[in-house]
């Protein structure tokens, strides 16, 4: 029997960047481990004691499949987080729930019968408006629009869509991701934009660095947490939380639930952290 399972997907089957140092430091806790690809048909998810979703970055494309299998995945094992946090997490209008409990980058919903009155009523309150897949990952389908005239607006993705505020600070301070374990802030890695573009990831030319934990950060990354446990009322064994500053102070800006990248690449010592994590986490 595999002690532990590392979900991914097929482009990447060895896992995140820097996924060997998670086999490692799970070695070094006498936890066997491995890598495997959540759609494929030859592993037996049954077989492991315990399974830890880590980068499964295809399933907002997939996602009634990746639900799917995810419940079939906890009946037969212990699923981390687990498929009802995954549901909940993968549609982003959790984040107006989360809104009710902590300060969080304000968040509408629209779709195809409501874009037009919806994105106008949000650029006459905001100005420069994102529009974003209501599922989505990676930046992608991600529009900036300053008018209903906007030509960006005709890489819409599918609908539905969430609708924010374009948060000018992502240019200046950038974004910060505070990962948090066992309820509590462990890491922070801060994220930053290339010239005009507003979004963090490398693909799009943005850089991480591996940062102190400040205080405000990991007060705020723990308190959504603990806001999305009770929406939930699940145990979230891991997160990481996405924070802008927003109206002079910081506002969560993503609740990462499903498959948050560790940042292994960047914050290496985080191997150890989610291996200690799974290890408490193992059943007897």
């Amino acid at each position: 029997m595999t002690d532990v399972l590392l979900a991914t997907f097929a482009l990447m089957p060895d896992g995140e960047p820097g996924g060997e140092l998670l086999v490692d430091a799970l070695a070094e806790r006498g936890v066997g481990a491995a890598w495997a690809c959540w759609d494929d048909p030859d592993v037996d998810w049954a077989a492991a004691r315990l399974v830890a979703v880590r980068s499964t970055w295809d399933y907002h494309r997939r996602t009634p499949e990746f639900l799917a299998w995810a419940r079939r995945t906890s009946v037969s094992t212990r699923l981390l987080n687990g498929p009802e946090v995954f549901a909940w997490n993968a549609d982003k209008a959790y984040l107006t729930e989360l809104a009710d409990l902590v300060p969080t980058v304000p968040t509408g919903l629209l779709d195809d019968a409501t874009l037009v009155a919806g994105l106008g009523d949000a650029l006459e309150r905001w100005g420069s408006v994102v529009l974003k897949p209501r599922t989505g990952a990676g930046g992608v389908g991600v529009v900036v629009a300053e008018s209903l005239a906007d030509e960006r607006l005709e890489g819409l993705t599918a609908a539905p869509w969430v609708v924010q505020p374009l948060v000018e600070s992502v240019r200046t301070t950038g974004e910060v991701s505070v990962f948090v374990l066992g309820g509590g802030a462990a890491s922070q890695v801060e994220k930053s934009v290339a010239g005009a573009e507003i979004r963090v990831h490398e693909l799009y030319g943005g850089r991480s660095r591996a940062t102190a934990l400040g205080e405000e950060q990991a007060v705020l990354a723990e308190e959504a947490v603990r806001a999305a446990a009770g929406l939930t009322g699940a145990d979230l064994t891991y997160a990481r939380v996405d924070l802008m500053r927003w109206e002079g102070g910081w506002a969560v800006s993503e609740l990462e639930l499903i498959e948050p990248g560790l940042y292994l690449d960047v914050v290496p010592e985080n191997a150890g952290r989610f291996a200690d994590l799974v290890a408490r986490h193992l059943p007897s």
